[in-house]
């Protein structure tokens, strides 16, 4: 099938490589800015006071895998970072003084995953995290001491609970856990050393209840509520009296991204994806604040990534669909909005294509919000003729595609194809009902909503019927997954990334942390410990019906994944080679849920480029250097490099 002719090819390294900076965070008092930048080939943390950032320099200099997290010390000595080890998820908390170059380990403990509780301005020498050290599946509350890393204990959490919430001057106040036998969630203030039953969350309101934390006089708790709603709305609850008000809601869509002030802690703005974001301003101080940002840039989205102690400045992201993530200083008592920089500043000469909302319909009528990107020598809406496409399935699934600069998407519309995004059933943010309309309906209804987003863009012109590919991570591997054997003539290809094939497999594998959260898996999932649970479970697991697929696939997966192993993968591979069947498999040692180290994605992209342009007819580049310093093991299904150019240098 012939592509119409697109703008010259972006370089992968340009879409999906390293940004050039990210992430800019003030310090408490507004003088300083820290961000992410590589060094190296490894995203490090930079630092460079505000009115000089030219003269910045990196404050720390990792190799291997790049920093996942970072942010200022309460009284601004420090920076904290996280990070892990090969894909583990055993997050550590670190500590670098600026300008010292001296990196400490603040949790040097193998095999702990790191959780941070808080941050205090009325704690500015110390930080209070969650250690599972004295057992894997239940963290302990510590209170560490940054300058000395010396711990001490607040809470030894031999109760199993799993949320806690600490006011600002490091008390324990309020903490949570799951109690099946209840079909919810038990909420208990602990106001004379012992926890007390005070609230308790139906199982159907876990996702849209829960606390964003207390206010700085410790006298209200804030968070979100969807009891007796459907949509999640903002409510703040007196400590003393017990009562709640609702602050603010929305009739289409949960509220989220809470914008605090710094020196009370009070919400001033909150936000409502439907479609597209909505600001709802709850103090009148930030109006202002928030009609500059719009002004500043009327068609992007933007969020408060930080603010100083005294919230007078603040550094916002800004993104839209032809606009990767750019950053900018925002002076509340100037009134003034400062460019910083842009994440990826070499995208500028290129041509971006649109991206434009729609709501679908469902068999039975429900709305599916989705994302629709199409090449941009086209019109926004529609294609002068229908295009190749590749549906883009989202993880979670309790998660959602929204309105934004997508990297996938460019890099796919570059290539000459049509993209869409689907928020299926199950997705988060649209309310309970939403999300309970997926229980239990994986590989049913669920995948049902991404056939019917595939039909309404035939119907609509978009997407050409046999030239539909499907391609996801995490839960959206399993999606892809799914349409290669439950419904295998609907796609000419799939591509499931960090996927899951056994369901069973899946809820008994998981990281050992997660057992407050298990609950929620086998209310939605089904009950692996039950027979008919398990009956379920393996009538809608992809690895048995593996004699169902038509289809090519390429598969791929990081070794130390320990949210879907890779033994999913693995298992899935064996069965179709024993069945003589086609398929591309390439994993990555060093990597885990997902692919970190730039070297690993750009490796990864090459492959499943070549692999779609085979199959879909769009344009790859060459292979060229891209498989350079990357742990890259094809394991199967080699030969599908031949679609790229220069791939006989390749690894097989």
């Amino acid at each position: 099938m012939t592509i119409p002719s697109a703008p010259s090819i972006i370089p992968r390294k340009l879409l999906l490589g390293n940004p050039s900076r990210l992430a800019p965070k003030l310090s408490p008092d507004g003088g300083r800015l820290a961000w992410l930048a590589p060094v190296g080939g490894v995203m490090n943390v930079w630092i460079a006071e505000v009115d000089a950032i030219g003269g910045a320099q990196p404050a720390t200099r990792l190799s291997g895998r790049p920093v996942a997290w970072h942010g200022w010390s309460a009284d601004g000595r420090y920076v904290l970072f996280m990070n892990d080890e090969n894909g583990d998820e055993n997050y550590h908390l670190f500590v670098v003084k600026p300008n010292s170059g001296e990196v400490r380990d603040l949790t040097p403990i193998p095999k702990v995953a790191v959780r941070l509780f808080l941050l205090s301005p009325d704690l500015p020498d110390r930080v209070l995290l969650g250690l599972n050290d004295r057992d894997p599946h239940w963290h302990d509350v510590w209170s560490v001491d940054l300058t000395s890393g010396k711990r001490d204990l607040v809470y030894e959490n031999s109760e199993k609970f799993g949320w806690f919430e600490l006011d600002w001057s490091g008390k324990l106040r309020v903490v949570g856990r799951s109690e099946p036998a209840k079909g919810g969630r038990q909420i208990y203030r602990i106001e004379s050393g012992r926890p007390e039953p005070w609230r308790f969350i139906p199982f159907d309101d876990t996702f849209g209840t829960g606390f964003y934390g207390f206010n700085r006089a410790g006298s209200h708790l804030l968070g979100l509520s969807s009891i007796g709603r459907d949509k999640a709305a903002v409510v703040r609850i007196d400590m003393a009296t017990d009562e709640e008000a609702i602050l603010a809601a929305h009739p289409k869509a949960d509220l989220e991204e809470p914008m605090f002030d710094p020196r009370t802690f009070e919400i001033d703005a909150v936000a409502a994806t439907h479609v597209r974001k909505e600001w709802i301003v709850l103090n009148p101080d930030a109006a202002d604040t928030l009609a500059l940002l719009r002004r500043h840039a009327p068609d992007d989205e933007f969020q408060r990534l930080s603010s100083s102690d005294d919230n007078r400045r603040w550094t916002v992201e800004f993104s839209g669909p032809k606009r990767p993530a750019t950053y900018a200083l925002v002076d509340r008592g100037k009134g003034t909005v400062t460019d910083l920089f842009s994440a990826r500043p070499d995208l500028k000469s290129f041509a971006l294509g649109g991206m434009a909302g729609v709501v679908v319909k469902s068999r039975d009528g429900l709305d599916l919000v989705s994302y629709v990107s199409l090449p941009p020598d086209e019109s926004p809406n529609r294609p002068r003729a229908p295009l190749p496409m590749v549906l883009m399935a989202h993880g979670g699934p309790w998660g959602r595609d929204d309105y934004s600069y997508r990297r996938d998407h460019q890099w796919l519309v570059n290539r000459g194809y049509a993209v869409m995004s689907v928020n299926y059933r199950a997705s988060t943010g649209f309310g309970k009902a939403f999300v309970k309309a997926g229980d239990k309906e994986h590989a049913r209804k669920m995948h049902d909503d991404l056939i019917d987003a595939v039909e309404w863009a035939i119907e609509q012109g978009i997407a050409v019927r046999d030239k539909i590919a499907i391609m996801g991570w995490s839960y959206g591997g399993y999606a892809s997954f799914v349409a290669a054997t439950f419904t295998p003539n609907v796609f000419c290809c799939a591509i499931p990334v960090v996927g899951i094939t056994d369901l069973i497999t899946l809820l008994e594998n998981r990281p050992p942390y997660w057992a407050d959260f298990m609950d929620q898996f086998y209310g939605r999932y089904g009950d692996p410990r039950t027979e008919e649970g398990r009956a379920l479970l393996r009538s809608r697991s992809p690895l048995y019906k593996a004699d169902e697929i038509r289809k090519p696939m390429l598969i791929a997966h990081g070794a130390n994944d320990v949210r879907c192993t890779l033994a999913q993968s693995d298992a899935i591979v064996a069965a179709m080679q024993k069945l003589g069947l086609p398929v591309t498999y390439v994993v990555f040692p060093d990597e885990g849920h997902g692919f970190a180290r730039p070297e690993n994605t750009l490796a990864f992209h090459a492959v499943a480029e070549a692999f779609l342009a085979r199959h879909l007819g769009g344009r790859a580049e060459p292979i060229g250097k891209d498989f350079e310093g990357s742990s890259i093991e094809i394991r199967a299904g080699g030969d599908i490099l031949g679609a790229a150019d220069d791939s006989r240098d390749a690894p097989r």
